[in-house]
Protein backbone atom coordinates (compact mmCIF):
# COMPACT_ATOMS: atom_id res chain seq x y z
CA UNK A 1 0.00 0.00 0.00
CA UNK A 2 1.34 3.43 -0.82
CA UNK A 3 1.86 5.81 2.13
CA UNK A 4 2.87 9.46 2.23
CA UNK A 5 6.43 10.10 3.35
CA UNK A 6 5.87 13.56 4.89
CA UNK A 7 3.57 16.53 5.22
CA UNK A 8 4.93 18.75 2.47
CA UNK A 9 2.79 21.82 3.07
CA UNK A 10 0.99 23.26 6.06
CA UNK A 11 -1.40 26.19 5.66
CA UNK A 12 -2.47 29.01 7.95
CA UNK A 13 -5.03 31.67 7.11
CA UNK A 14 -4.11 35.23 8.03
CA UNK A 15 -5.85 38.61 7.89
CA UNK A 16 -2.84 40.64 6.73
CA UNK A 17 -0.16 38.98 4.57
CA UNK A 18 2.38 41.77 5.10
CA UNK A 19 2.00 41.66 8.89
CA UNK A 20 2.30 37.87 8.83
CA UNK A 21 5.35 38.11 6.56
CA UNK A 22 7.11 40.45 8.96
CA UNK A 23 6.50 38.00 11.82
CA UNK A 24 7.47 34.81 9.99
CA UNK A 25 10.52 36.38 8.33
CA UNK A 26 11.81 38.52 11.23
CA UNK A 27 10.84 36.49 14.30
CA UNK A 28 10.77 32.94 12.96
CA UNK A 29 13.48 33.46 10.31
CA UNK A 30 11.73 31.86 7.33
CA UNK A 31 12.54 32.71 3.73
CA UNK A 32 9.65 33.52 1.40
CA UNK A 33 9.75 31.40 -1.77
CA UNK A 34 6.46 32.49 -3.40
CA UNK A 35 4.39 35.64 -3.33
CA UNK A 36 1.01 36.08 -4.97
CA UNK A 37 -2.03 38.23 -4.29
CA UNK A 38 -3.62 35.62 -2.01
CA UNK A 39 -0.78 33.29 -0.96
CA UNK A 40 2.76 33.66 0.36
CA UNK A 41 4.87 30.52 0.83
CA UNK A 42 7.92 29.98 3.07
CA UNK A 43 10.68 27.39 3.12
CA UNK A 44 10.91 25.57 6.46
CA UNK A 45 14.24 23.82 6.92
CA UNK A 46 14.62 22.90 3.25
CA UNK A 47 12.05 20.12 3.71
CA UNK A 48 8.66 21.70 4.28
CA UNK A 49 6.61 24.65 3.11
CA UNK A 50 4.43 26.94 5.20
CA UNK A 51 1.61 28.48 3.17
CA UNK A 52 0.03 31.70 4.39
CA UNK A 53 -3.28 32.37 2.66
CA UNK A 54 -5.10 35.67 2.99
CA UNK A 55 -8.21 34.71 4.96
CA UNK A 56 -11.29 34.56 2.74
CA UNK A 57 -9.31 34.85 -0.51
CA UNK A 58 -9.50 31.15 -1.35
CA UNK A 59 -13.18 30.41 -0.60
CA UNK A 60 -13.73 30.03 -4.35
CA UNK A 61 -11.79 27.65 -6.59
CA UNK A 62 -8.65 29.20 -8.05
CA UNK A 63 -8.01 28.50 -11.72
CA UNK A 64 -4.35 28.37 -12.66
CA UNK A 65 -2.69 27.82 -16.02
CA UNK A 66 -2.08 24.20 -14.99
CA UNK A 67 -5.42 23.36 -13.39
CA UNK A 68 -7.82 24.14 -10.57
CA UNK A 69 -7.21 24.44 -6.81
CA UNK A 70 -10.46 23.64 -4.94
CA UNK A 71 -11.92 26.14 -2.47
CA UNK A 72 -10.61 26.13 1.12
CA UNK A 73 -10.30 28.50 4.04
CA UNK A 74 -9.95 28.45 7.81
CA UNK A 75 -10.97 30.45 10.83
CA UNK A 76 -9.96 30.52 14.43
CA UNK A 77 -6.59 29.91 16.05
CA UNK A 78 -4.81 26.93 14.52
CA UNK A 79 -1.67 25.15 15.72
CA UNK A 80 1.62 24.18 14.17
CA UNK A 81 4.96 23.16 15.60
CA UNK A 82 8.48 24.03 14.44
CA UNK A 83 11.43 21.84 15.37
CA UNK A 84 14.54 23.23 17.07
CA UNK A 85 17.37 22.04 19.28
CA UNK A 86 17.70 22.25 23.05
CA UNK A 87 20.83 24.40 22.61
CA UNK A 88 18.87 26.98 20.56
CA UNK A 89 16.02 27.46 23.07
CA UNK A 90 17.75 30.27 25.03
CA UNK A 91 18.42 32.18 21.78
CA UNK A 92 14.77 31.77 20.77
CA UNK A 93 13.67 33.15 24.13
CA UNK A 94 15.93 36.21 23.69
CA UNK A 95 14.63 36.72 20.13
CA UNK A 96 11.01 36.44 21.27
CA UNK A 97 11.58 38.92 24.09
CA UNK A 98 13.26 41.40 21.73
CA UNK A 99 10.29 41.17 19.36
CA UNK A 100 7.55 41.34 22.00
CA UNK A 101 6.50 37.71 21.56
CA UNK A 102 5.08 36.26 24.77
CA UNK A 103 5.84 32.64 25.64
CA UNK A 104 2.46 31.41 26.87
CA UNK A 105 3.52 27.93 27.87
CA UNK A 106 6.52 25.70 28.39
CA UNK A 107 6.39 21.92 28.71
CA UNK A 108 9.18 19.54 29.70
CA UNK A 109 7.95 16.25 28.25
CA UNK A 110 8.66 12.86 29.90
CA UNK A 111 10.68 11.98 26.78
CA UNK A 112 13.14 14.80 27.59
CA UNK A 113 11.88 17.13 24.85
CA UNK A 114 10.90 20.72 25.59
CA UNK A 115 8.16 22.78 23.95
CA UNK A 116 7.64 26.54 23.96
CA UNK A 117 4.19 27.88 23.01
CA UNK A 118 3.55 31.37 21.59
CA UNK A 119 1.21 33.11 19.14
CA UNK A 120 1.59 34.78 15.78
CA UNK A 121 -0.14 38.12 15.03
CA UNK A 122 -3.31 36.28 13.91
CA UNK A 123 -3.57 34.35 17.16
CA UNK A 124 -2.38 30.99 15.81
CA UNK A 125 -0.77 28.88 18.54
CA UNK A 126 2.78 28.08 17.48
CA UNK A 127 5.16 25.70 19.17
CA UNK A 128 8.92 25.19 19.12
CA UNK A 129 9.82 21.64 20.13
CA UNK A 130 13.14 19.92 20.64
CA UNK A 131 14.04 16.43 19.50
CA UNK A 132 12.46 13.56 21.33
CA UNK A 133 8.94 14.96 21.31
CA UNK A 134 7.74 12.16 19.03
CA UNK A 135 9.28 8.78 18.18
CA UNK A 136 10.08 10.07 14.68
CA UNK A 137 11.54 13.39 15.86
Amino acid sequence: MPRPDRILETALYVDDLQRAHEFYETVIGLERILKSETLWAYDVGGRNVLLLFRRGASVSPQRLHGGLIPAHDGTGPLHLCFGTTEDELPAWEVKFDANGVVIEGRVSWPSGATSLYFRDPDGHMLELATRGLWPNY
